[in-house]
């Protein structure tokens, strides 16, 4: 059981440990470096710029910024990988890449100045939504109760997608949170499903039958019983057998 537990343990974890790994090489190569690797952020509608794509979510600003973006990482990054494993990789590849094209396209940037949009925390939001909003496009019991987790544990930090501090870029958390939404929607139907009972067919086949009040079958059957006779009587003042 133990080692049961540790496997699945280092199954679910592995990715977002690997990634975060990643960042955290990249920061310490930054701090060693005299390059500014700010300038591999996102700079909205430069085509110079457009490189933050990809790379904009390894690039931090400081060791309070990597250290507030590993942790929140790490568990939703579990959460996805345990309740989502078929479509997590893919489902993470598109998060990543949609917000960044939004930020991209959609962010702040000035004639006077350059503005680069960096940190993994487009992935925070994104991954956040998608937890949620998976749940909710399922109607899947359980994953509901994993909805409500992400809300408990991470509901605050959409307060990041309004613009109330310049200094942080509030464009990548709203697109970030958009296109977790987004994934979530389009993989709604693959994954995890909820079950369907037998009683719940039931239920739509007798609201397809509504309008006549009987199924095809209690329709025939219906028919098939119902006789008509016909008594002719002679009508005892007339002798004429002709029948009007």
């Amino acid at each position: 059981m133990k080692n049961y537990l540790l496997k699945k343990t280092f199954s679910i974890a592995f990715y977002p440990i690997i990634f975060i790994g990643i960042l955290w090489i990249i920061f310490f190569i930054q701090q060693r470096s005299n390059f500014n690797f700010a300038k591999l952020g996102v700079l909205p509608r430069d085509l110079s710029g457009s490189i933050g794509i990809v790379t904009s979510v390894f690039i931090h600003g400081g060791l309070d910024h990597i250290a507030s973006n590993s942790f929140p990482i790490l568990i939703l990054g579990m959460m996805m990988f345990f309740f989502y494993k078929k479509i997590a990789k893919v489902a993470f590849l598109w998060i990543w890449l949609i917000s960044g094209l939004w930020l991209w396209i959609g962010g702040r940037n000035n004639s006077d100045y350059p503005i680069y949009h960096i940190g993994a925390s487009t992935l925070i939001y994104g991954l956040a939504t998608f937890l949620f909003f998976s749940g909710v496009f399922r109607k899947h019991l359980r994953l509901m109760v994993v909805s409500a987790m992400v809300v408990f544990m991470y509901g605050s930090i959409m307060w990041g997608i309004f613009p109330l501090k310049n200094e942080i870029s509030w464009e990548g958390h709203l697109f970030g949170a958009l296109a977790g939404v987004l994934v979530a929607f389009n993989y709604r139907k693959e994954g995890p499903q909820r079950k369907t009972y037998e009683w719940e067919n039931e239920e739509e086949n007798e609201n397809d039958d509504e309008g006549t009040g009987l199924n095809e079958d209690e329709g025939t059957n219906a028919a098939q019983e119902i006789k008509i006779n016909y008594i002719y009587k002679n009508n005892p003042f007339n002798n004429d057998k002709n029948v009007s």
